[in-house]
């Protein structure tokens, strides 16, 4: 790792306000505060407590928290302003609160004044604040290089089938994901939208990605934009070891190695009651030991022993440890005993899945999760539940799946290439960060060339 990086730059960097938008910008942040860098990450004051204790004291000498203060209102108190366990009829007023606090932001980047400003994919108003200042900003995209151009296709080339069909989606999943893409880039006030925020970013795009997982969709993507696509990936969660997290560890250091799957979907999507019901019987009929994590959001007054099916906490035993809220995802995906991870497929949890060479029982439930699913499947690191005609999951497909990717030797191949891809994506993790900083370095140096434009960088 080059930590005499002479070139000290001062990056301001904000995110959208949700939990997996943050946590890629923070890993991003470390790698750069290891090459010289001074960050400012920038976001509300309910997100940045959430994440302090994920920087250490010698990472606070390099990263700096910058509050946001977003209009508030009674609809809208500050502890709200985060996606975490909002209410879904807040969302709405949550982005409204976010783009009226333009001025606000555009203080800050007066007073800090940085080299370079670093911005998530619904803030087109960030690098018109900052050309006015002479400072170049760069976009970074935290979904992968497959979902992001499977969208713009879509939105740019309507009818035109996809060059790489074996990520295209079929029945439930198309219709769903045609929704999600009209939503986001319908038209609308042009300060809003992804495309404008797209077309503002200084000569490249950053992506959560490496080119080993999505070489062609990269080099895609460059195409449909026009612009250079610079892989920054896999940025992942660091494993820290602390003493109040030893319940589940404990329990994991008793089962044989890759014997044991871990179940979770995401911080931000929770199960139905029959979904929850299917998942349960699917690991009870799998025989496989499992740890799962069940979310119920904030307020539900349900009780875990009351989602389950009756017995089936007796039933399975030691086998299984739920835990409820939340659990230390890096650590158990890291552990020996973990054998497969039974996941919704947001792009985080991918990255982490393959980073620490675990197979994927793929079960998206909306958004980016299933073209991700169809991608890591075709990379033959994962194995999808498919579900019934209606949508719904059926917990024998869900136990025969996890059976083949854990137990079976039919899955062995999958589990032997997804230790494959832990050592090749580690490989060049740290080579990406390098590229990068030679990237925004090179940008920097160009920042007193830029001609201005009506307010954009060219």
């Amino acid at each position: 790792m080059d930590t005499k990086q002479t070139t000290k730059l001062r990056v301001l960097m904000q995110p959208w306000l949700a939990h997996g938008h943050i946590s890629p910008y923070l890993e991003l942040a470390k790698k750069l505060a290891n090459r010289n860098f001074t960050i400012y990450f920038c976001s509300t004051p309910v997100n940045l407590t959430s994440i302090q204790k994920r920087i250490t004291q010698h990472q606070s000498l390099s990263i700096k928290l910058v509050q946001l203060h977003l209009p508030s209102s009674p609809d809208l108190p500050p502890h709200h302003h985060t996606t975490n366990a909002l209410p879904p009829h807040l969302m709405p007023a949550l982005k409204s609160a976010f783009e009226n606090s333009v001025p606000e932001f555009s203080t800050i980047v007066k007073n800090l004044n940085p080299d370079i400003v670093i911005y998530d994919y619904n803030q087109p108003w960030v690098p018109t604040i900052a050309a006015e200042l002479h400072i170049p900003a760069v976009e970074f995209l935290t979904p992968g290089a497959a979902m992001c151009s499977l969208s713009l296709h879509r939105y740019n080339k309507p009818g035109v089938e996809f060059p790489f069909p074996e990520i295209q989606l079929k029945g439930f999943f198309q219709t769903q994901f045609r929704r999600v893409v009209d939503e986001t880039f319908r038209e609308g006030n042009p300060m809003q939208s992804p495309l404008t925020a797209m077309e503002k970013s200084f000569k490249i795009i950053l992506l959560n990605t490496c080119r080993e997982l999505e070489g062609k969709y990269v080099d895609y993507l460059s195409i449909l934009i026009g612009k250079k696509i610079v892989p920054v990936g896999p940025l992942v969660q660091e494993v820290v070891n602390k003493t109040e997290e030893r319940e589940v560890m404990d329990w994991l250091d008793k089962k044989n190695d890759s014997s044991t799957v871990f179940v979770s979907f995401g911080s931000e999507f929770f199960l139905s009651k029959e979904e929850i019901q299917e998942v349960a019987h699917g690991l009870e009929i799998s025989g496989v030991n499992f740890v799962w994590v069940v979310r119920f959001p904030v307020g539900e007054t349900t009780r875990v022993a009351e989602a389950l099916p009756k017995g089936f906490l007796d039933r399975v035993g030691e086998r299984g440890l739920i835990v409820e809220g939340w659990a230390p995802q890096a650590q158990i995906l890291a552990h020996s005993s973990t054998g497969g991870f039974v996941s919704h497929c947001g792009w985080n949890s991918v990255l982490e899945s393959l980073n620490f060479g675990v197979p994927i029982i793929a079960m998206p439930m909306q958004l980016d999760q299933p073209p991700n699913a169809r991608l890591v499947e075709d990379l033959g690191v994962a194995m999808e539940v498919q579900r019934e005609e209606d949508g719904r999951l059926s917990r024998h497909e869900i136990a025969k799946v996890i059976r083949k990717v854990v137990v079976e030797e039919s899955g062995e191949g999958m589990r032997v290439k997804a230790k494959e891809f832990s050592n090749n994506v580690r490989l060049r993790a740290e080579e990406a960060i390098d590229e990068l900083v030679e990237e925004l370095v090179q940008l920097c140096k160009e920042k007193n060339l830029v001609k201005i434009k009506s307010g954009q960088l060219y």
